[in-house]
Formats: C-alpha cells, sequence, structure tokens
C-alpha cells in the first residue's frame, strides 16, 4: 500500500496538518485533544516531575549521549541525542546518518515560527523509510519535551508509522501560557518562554536537541515559500539540504 506521510498535530491556535516519513492513503485530518493532558495524566500523579532528570536543558553533553553535526547548505547545526529515553528513535537517525541516508535529502516543508522538516530521500514530504523498513512506534517520556532547538520524529495519522523524516522545533515565541501547568515541569514552562510547540508534546517523540547552530535552523525556516497541493505555504523555492551529518560522539 502506498504510504502518504505528514505530522498529526493539535494547536490551540489552529490545526496544522504537517507532511512526514510514514502514514497512509486515508482521509488526514487534525487533532483537537489536549495530548499533554492525555498522554501524561498517568504518571504525574505518582513522579515528582520537578525532580526528573531533563536532559536538553543541560548544555554538556554526557557519556550516555550522542553527539551529531549536520552540515547543510546554510551552515552547521550540532545535536545531541537520548538513546536511553529514546532509543529506536535514536537507533534509527543514527543509522541512517552513518549510512549517508540524509545525504542530499531536502528540508522540504518549513514554517516559520515553528518548524523544519526534513529526512526524505524523495524530498517531496511522502517518502523515506526506518532502518527495519517499517514504521516504528512513537516513544513518549515525561523527560523530553518539543521546546526550541528539539529534535522529534514525524509521523503518520498511526502512532507506529515513524519512519526516516524529522523536524526540529524553531518558533521563538513565549509559549509558556499554552501549558497544562500541572503535568509540565516548572523549568520546561520557563524554558517554553523561549519558545517551542507544547501542542506536540505527548504525540511525538522527540530524541535530541540543538546544542549549537540554532541561527542556521532560523535561516533555513525564513526562506521564502511557495504553497504545496494543500494550499500551505511550506515549500521552499530553493530548499537548504543536508551535506552530511558526522558522528561526533556515540553514548557510552
Amino acid at each position: 500500500m502506498t504510504r502518504k506521510p505528514f505530522i498529526y498535530l493539535s494547536s490551540l491556535i489552529l490545526s496544522i496538518l504537517l507532511l512526514s516519513g510514514c502514514g497512509s492513503n486515508e482521509s488526514q485530518t487534525a487533532a483537537t485533544s489536549n495530548s499533554q493532558e492525555t498522554s501524561q495524566s498517568t504518571t504525574s500523579s505518582t513522579v515528582d516531575l520537578n525532580e526528573i532528570e531533563l536532559p536538553q536543558l543541560d548544555s554538556e553533553v554526557k557519556e550516555n549521549e550522542d553527539l551529531v553535526e549536520m552540515e547543510t547548505t546554510a551552515g552547521k547545526i550540532k545535536i545531541k541525542l537520548f538513546p536511553e529515553i529514546a532509543p529506536k528513535a535514536v537507533e534509527n537517525f543514527m543509522t541512517h546518518a552513518k549510512e549517508g541516508y540524509y545525504e542530499g535529502t531536502p528540508f522540504h516543508r518549513v514554517i516559520e515560527e515553528f518548524m523544519i522538516q526534513g529526512g526524505d530521500p524523495e524530498g517531496t514530504g511522502m517518502g523515506g523509510e526506518s532502518i527495519w523498513g517499517e514504521g516504528f512506534e512513537v516513544e513518549l517520556s515525561d523527560q523530553l519535551y518539543h521546546i526550541r532547538g528539539a529534535l522529534s520524529m514525524a509521523r503518520g495519522q498511526a502512532l507506529d508509522s515513524q519512519g526516516s523524516q524529522f523536524f526540529i522545533v524553531q518558533n521563538d515565541q513565549d509559549m509558556s501560557k499554552n501549558l497544562a501547568i500541572q503535568f509540565t515541569p516548572e523549568k520546561i514552562i520557563e524554558t517554553y518562554k523561549n519558545g517551542g510547540s507544547p501542542s506536540l508534546d505527548g504525540e511525538y517523540t522527540v530524541f535530541g536537541q540543538v546544542t549549537d547552530g540554532m541561527e542556521i535552523v532560523d535561516k533555513i525556516a525564513k526562506a521564502k515559500v511557495e504553497p504545496n497541493a494543500q494550499g500551505e505555504s511550506s515549500v521552499p523555492v530553493d530548499p537548504v539540504k543536508i551535506d552530511k551529518i558526522t558522528i561526533l560522539q556515540e553514548a557510552k
């Protein structure tokens, strides 16, 4: 069956349908539920979220984290990955990176003040697959959030439809008021003042965080775009491409 990829998400202001790595031919609709409440309420009642480790907020790259450098035609972006928290997403990304799968692929979909999306070898937003040749399940954690600079897996409507596509959260507007406060660590609430997309929390697999090069992410997001087939202005006229991804550190 032909796979039709996109990101499926909810927003307090508007619903945006994003193309991702692995989906279905079925009609695509936007989610409307509060993802933080539905996904995190079961754990938050027994875990003090203000006591858990939040590795995205630590600028240091620990021994149990991977570090990659993504060279693009617009500049370099360094990203640390969290294999202990999102093992399958990290294994998938790292293996693809080592095998050169992402070389020459464009950031095919960019929405300023939201995200930049890439990882599709077809460059259309309709292709790509995981290293296992089939979609895999989302990996959710109270430790990781869609703050500015978060690296997350794109997917189709199905929770097990992650493939090769990913996105980097670019929004730099204060989102701290758009949160289910009782399900969000205080430090994350504070961090969301610097930007992010909290409506994606509990829906998508965050597996990395930009440590250097957010100015490049911002540059990519500001690209001149034209409408896609659905009329959304998100297709770069002159897309930035990934030249290569270099592994700087592998987790021990």
